[in-house]
């Protein structure tokens, strides 16, 4: 797994401190950031590791956990364009939901349409968000939400003269 650069790296982070923050208001599930293994049981998968997740219910423990996220954020990096890995983000998204994971954000950060949510309900035609929404995770996070335009950078000067 290679390291993510700044714009998706950015915007999984805005993401898990939104969640994180629901998470201990709601006391529903956990927040989790990048790096953290979901164990499941497909054919031609044994884990995930999404960019951003949210597990409902309780947990605890060093182990890994025992099954995938209820919500999955996948933000697609520099190398993630083009036909192959349309594919290769299309069957990790359909191998989330067959997993048991309720809902996938697919956030491309290039695109106009920003976020386009995967549900167990509604897996082939996703509901999209643009700038200017507010996305949601359906289901799989109820009551949450968060402005798509909070996935970008705000603008941080660059100097002391920047500031005046």
């Amino acid at each position: 797994m290679s390291p993510t650069g700044f714009l998706p790296g950015f915007a999984a982070d805005e993401i898990y401190s939104s969640l994180r923050v629901f998470a201990r208001a709601s006391r529903l599930g956990y927040a989790m950031a990048d790096g953290k293994g979901f164990l499941v049981d497909l054919p031609n998968r044994k884990s995930f590791s999404p960019d951003a997740a949210f597990i409902r219910g309780a947990h605890s423990g060093m182990k890994f956990f025992d099954r995938a996220p209820t919500f999955a954020v996948e933000v697609r990096s520099e190398h993630d364009y083009g036909k192959t890995s349309e594919r290769e983000i299309a069957a990790k998204i359909a191998d989330y939901l067959v997993a048991g994971t309720l809902a996938v954000w697919d956030v491309d950060l290039l695109a106009i349409e920003v976020v386009r949510l995967y549900t167990a309900t509604n897996p082939i035609v996703p509901q999209v968000f643009t700038r200017g929404d507010l996305a949601h995770a359906a289901e799989a996070v109820p009551n949450w939400s968060m402005p798509v335009e909070e996935l970008f950078p705000y603008h941080v000067p660059f100097s002391e003269h920047d500031l005046e």
